[in-house]
């Protein structure tokens, strides 16, 4: 039996290595190489022939792959550097917020949906009206100047951020909401494949909002209409800039030691409609900034009070978890009674990260960051 664990375990990641990551960018590729990187390193025992046995299928099969797949992203490598900030201080007081532009959706990066990790995401067809609170975290320079979803480059040290479904080019407005601050960026790539995570910043979005020491945020995403700007206020929309040079697709490296100024991208106009997003924000309890924030895991929603009793007691396993802090909540939906299933308040975001692996081993897949 463990021979044929194995032998699955490979397989899949085999299989997964061969779909079209490229399609997806570099963040995609980068998060199967991350995950496929245990596999391919050989074993400290020599004498466990199953894992030897890997090991040799690996350093076979590979360039086959690659070979049948296309060519890996510009400067792919299977094993990549950690992602890190710059390893020197970098000044970007200067650096401003994206501007909004009207805008087509791009080329690349907006399929209906698309696949990793075995995990289907859904593009959205607009990005009007959504407002969103979670989890976000930033990448810095094992992807700066590398190909993003869109298209473009990748500028660590540009207004730029990743998120899994908002079609691309997206301008959101990104809130602190531990400390209030706000920044405005252009989405154009595609992540952040970690559980629980709702946007990856940029390295200067996230110094700009201040957790790129934690590591991660607690935040508030909210899209911005450009075409709205523009009926409101001219002033504040950016004309449309010429496209650039084949040449210049790529960022240039950085020398971390010079101060950069933010570029910001090319971009060609297009009507939108706008559309008030009033209705959602209701919905959203007001957060002040410098009161405590909490956290909750959301762990089912049913129709019925039994099952998510049921769920409830189930949840009660977890021997570190207070029985306190598992909650049956009710609500309405559609005018349709609902009962939703919290954990919480948890302290923070690496608390809440272990709670969701504990989850896990229960068999309670995808939980639900809620912040309130």
């Amino acid at each position: 039996m463990t021979f044929i664990k194995h032998d699955e375990t490979f397989a899949r990641a085999m299989i997964l290595l061969s779909g079209k990551a490229k399609a997806h960018g570099m963040r995609a590729f980068t998060a199967i190489n991350d995950r496929l990187r245990p596999l391919l390193t050989p074993p400290k025992d020599k004498k466990t022939i199953v894992q030897r046995s890997h090991y040799r299928i690996a350093a076979i099969a590979l360039p086959l792959l690659i070979s049948g797949c296309g060519s890996l992203p510009k400067g792919a490598s299977f094993f990549s550097q950690q992602d890190s900030a710059p390893a020197h201080p970098v000044d970007i007081s200067h650096v401003a917020n994206a501007i909004p532009r009207v805008e087509p959706h791009s080329r690349y990066g907006n399929p209906t949906s698309y696949v990793v990790f075995g995990q289907r995401y859904y593009v959205k067809k607009s990005s009007l009206n959504h407002i969103e609170r979670g989890v976000a975290s930033w990448y810095g320079t094992k992807f700066h100047g590398k190909r993003t979803s869109s298209g473009e480059p990748y500028d660590m040290l540009a207004m730029t951020a990743a998120h899994k479904s908002l079609p691309l080019p997206t301008y959101a407005e990104v809130t602190n909401l531990e400390n209030g601050r706000k920044i405005i960026v252009k989405i154009n790539d595609r992540g952040p494949f970690k559980k629980n995570r709702i946007i990856d910043l940029s390295y200067a979005a996230a110094v700009k909002l201040g957790i790129t020491k934690a590591g991660t945020g607690l935040v508030e995403v909210r899209t911005i209409d450009p075409s709205a700007i523009n009926q409101s206020n001219p002033s504040q929309i950016a004309p449309p800039a010429p496209k650039p040079a084949a040449a210049k697709n790529r960022a240039p490296p950085v020398a971390f030691n010079t101060p950069i100024p933010l570029a910001i991208a090319s971009q060609t106009p297009v009507v939108t409609t706008n559309h008030s997003t009033a209705p959602q924000a209701d919905k959203l309890k007001r957060i002040i900034p410098g009161q405590a924030v909490n956290i909750y895991l959301q762990v089912g929603a049913f129709g019925g009070r039994i099952n998510a009793e049921n769920l409830k007691i189930r949840i009660r396993d977890i021997e570190t978890l207070p029985v306190s802090k598992i909650n049956v909540t009710q609500g309405t939906t559609a005018n349709n009674a609902i009962f939703r299933v919290r954990i919480g308040p948890i302290h923070n975001v690496t608390e809440t990260d272990q709670l969701i692996k504990r989850l896990a081993q229960l068999g309670i897949e995808n939980p639900h960051v809620i912040i309130d």
